[in-house]
């Protein structure tokens, strides 16, 4: 099960999404298939069904988004994060052979596209949740516990 938090950024973003699809994209999709199918014959005609199905996947993506956006808690920055990991920090890492990864913590809709934003529910955030720089965390990784310390920590609206 996903947790349903979304940064304020991420929620502007399917917002943003949402609003282009549905005034945008949409009607210039239909007016194509409108135009498609007044050509005649419809089970040979690419334009006609090439756009019907971008219709669909439109209306499917317009449902979703509308659906996520009624359930989705927004969460800002807070100070009362300082210093601490929690939902929304951009936190770098280091293990003990030097590898060192930054990424931010964010929610499921937001990971899509980024390399660089993982998920609240991903073992790697659920380890670091409330650790301060300095702090180890053990993660559980399909190749066995693997340790990580915070070398970094810090929100984008501080």
């Amino acid at each position: 099960m996903k947790t349903r938090l979304i940064t304020r950024e991420g929620f502007d973003k399917l917002k943003a999404e949402l609003d282009y699809l549905w005034r945008e994209e949409r009607p210039e999709v239909t007016k194509k298939v409108t135009w498609a199918a007044s050509l005649g014959d419809r089970s040979e005609n690419a334009d006609y069904q090439y756009n019907k199905k971008r219709l669909r996947e439109i209306d499917r993506r317009v449902r979703y988004l509308t659906k996520s956006l009624e359930s989705l808690r927004i969460v800002d920055y807070s100070p009362q994060q300082d210093g601490k990991v929690f939902f929304g920090a951009w936190v770098e890492v280091e293990n003990d052979d030097g590898e060192i990864k930054r990424f931010r913590i964010v929610g499921y809709d937001e990971i899509f596209g980024r390399k660089d934003y993982i998920s609240i529910d991903s073992p790697m955030a659920r380890a670091l949740l409330k650790k301060e720089v300095g702090d180890a965390a053990m993660v559980e990784t399909p190749a066995g516990p693997a340790l990580w310390y915070v070398n970094a920590i810090s929100y984008p609206d501080a």
